[in-house]
């Protein structure tokens, strides 16, 4: 019996070294210089992401964080800046499913391979999509829309190739059976700024992008790409309502740093950012977005990205979708 009390009482202390050791190995590294965050796309959500998480990172590290905006190539070369630059924790990528899951599949001469040059950090945030018109188009609900592509020549905007804006219009149309002109952009903001302008008739754009536009009457929302109706607009279904069950399409927003990055150093990084997005402050910001804030693990950011890999390459393999 006092055997077993002896033993019960080493487990325990050895259980609590060990949580003073992960603890204070989260605390191990402190930055020396200031860290740049890039994100690989002009404006857009990923864009205001970075620069909530920035200032109060940079508080958290006693460094300077700063955001470096690097569009182009649907995110290939900011993420490829990343990807070459020193695994320290010194250079960090804004993340989203078109160079880190999409582009894998779709480019099959991708420079990267994002799940071995890589390293997850935490996935930050998922999102549905708003099928979203310009309210020329006389359409206001997914059959009319659908019915409308049928008999006129359309095009959508996307906010850049491969994105999950341009593979979900891919997937709709591949359930509705119709036909519609790919325009891709350079970034959300040109992509909506087409889009109310008229130039393009279409896109799927996540809620920080579009619902002012929305409010003022200057793009018409029809429909979400998720599989609930967003709490802000109760009165737009879901595709999967409207017609098409089972459709459920998400885009996310991540943070990664180049594979090899040691390990004391993505403790850390993690470590501050769950507790920064997870704060009152930046959470009520991203949830008014609409943004379902997740704060994963590394792990759990890993596994995601897998299985965001395989639900993308079965839409662009079945539609045959190259890129130009």
């Amino acid at each position: 019996m006092i055997r077993n009390k002896g033993r019960a009482a080493w487990i325990a202390a050895a259980l609590a070294a060990c949580c003073t050791l992960s603890v204070a190995r989260a605390e191990e590294w402190k930055p020396v210089k200031p860290i740049r965050i890039v994100v690989p796309i002009v404006g857009s959500t990923n864009d205001v992401l970075a620069r909530l998480v920035a200032p109060e990172l940079g508080a958290a590290l006693g460094q300077p964080v700063v955001v470096e905006n690097k569009g182009g190539g649907g995110g290939l070369i900011g993420t490829m800046d990343v990807v070459k630059s020193a695994p320290d924790g010194y250079t960090l990528l804004v993340g989203y499913n078109g160079p880190i899951s999409i582009n894998p599949t779709l480019l099959p001469q991708t420079p990267y391979d994002p799940i071995k040059e890589l390293a997850p950090i935490t996935l930050a945030v998922k999102a549905s999509q708003y099928l979203v018109v310009n309210p020329k188009v006389p359409v206001k609900t997914l059959a009319e829309f659908a019915d409308y592509a049928k008999t006129h020549r359309m095009s959508y905007a996307s906010v850049s190739v491969g994105s999950s804006s341009h593979l979900t219009m891919e997937m709709l149309k591949q359930a509705a059976h119709i036909d519609i002109t790919h325009v891709p952009y350079r970034g959300a903001g040109p992509a909506v700024v087409d889009l109310i302008g008229g130039q393009v008739d279409a896109a799927f754009l996540v809620p920080g992008n579009i619902q002012d536009y929305a409010k003022d009457g200057r793009a018409r929302l029809i429909a979400s790409s998720g599989l609930k109706r967003f709490a802000s607009t109760p009165d737009v279904p879901t595709v999967a309502e409207s017609g098409y069950p089972g459709f459920n399409a998400t885009s996310w927003i991540g943070f990664l740093a180049p594979a090899g990055t040691p390990r004391p150093v993505m403790e850390r990084l993690n470590t501050e950012m769950v507790r920064i997005l997870k704060s009152p402050k930046v959470r009520k910001q991203l949830e008014d977005m609409e943004f379902d804030v997740v704060a994963s693990s590394p792990q759990e950011f890993s596994e995601w990205i897998k299985e965001d890999t395989e639900r993308w390459a079965k839409v662009i393999q079945a539609a045959d979708i190259k890129a130009n």
